[in-house]
């Protein structure tokens, strides 16, 4: 199904973040991945990110997607976004503030909780009514998590229950409304 749905959407993984120096890098979505969302369970395929990273937009590097947490941007540099063949890749210079200070020694404590990366979904497909591909996507921020990884359980919960209890097109037709 393809649908552009306007809500921002994030996902959390606890994939590996490596701090290097002022930089930290790893992978902020990994491609096949299965992660549950509530009541369904969502992966997305290779080639998802490479829309959006060919149109070369300004996209953030967060901490917890929060925007007043701005560690860096793909616009001035200190955020390099890439695919490959195991997901989108980062890598970041962290700023000499204390925000970059606080990241990198918990970074390097290995207390943080992984990554992030919220976006709008362009092409989705639904197998089955408790399974989701994200086939395109504009994605727009990458975050941090310092706690745990969440999916903001109760908005996804909320919104899957009702989309289970849908047909595909119902289904997409209700996810737009949530813009």
């Amino acid at each position: 199904m393809t649908g552009a749905v306007g809500s921002v959407e994030r996902r959390s993984s606890g994939v590996e973040l490596r701090a290097a120096g002022r930089k930290l890098e790893g992978y902020a979505a990994v491609f096949g991945a299965p992660a549950t969302i509530g009541s369904f369970v969502e992966t997305i395929a290779p080639g998802a990110f490479a829309r959006t990273l060919r149109s070369n937009p300004d996209i953030l590097g967060l901490v917890d997607h929060d925007t007043t947490r701005l560690l860096a941007r793909t616009g001035s540099g200190t955020l390099r976004l890439a695919e490959d063949t195991r997901g989108l890749h980062f890598e970041m210079d962290v700023p000499d503030t204390q925000l970059g200070r606080d990241i990198l020694a918990m970074a390097e404590r290995r207390d943080l909780g992984g990554m992030s990366f919220g976006f709008r979904a362009q092409d989705e497909a639904w197998p089955s009514a408790d399974r989701r591909e994200l086939r395109a996507v504009d994605l727009m921020e990458i975050s941090i998590v310092q706690a745990f990884p969440a999916y903001g359980e109760t908005t996804i919960a909320t919104r899957s229950y009702i989309a289970l209890s849908m047909a595909a097109q119902q289904r997409r037709r209700f996810l737009e409304t949530l813009r």
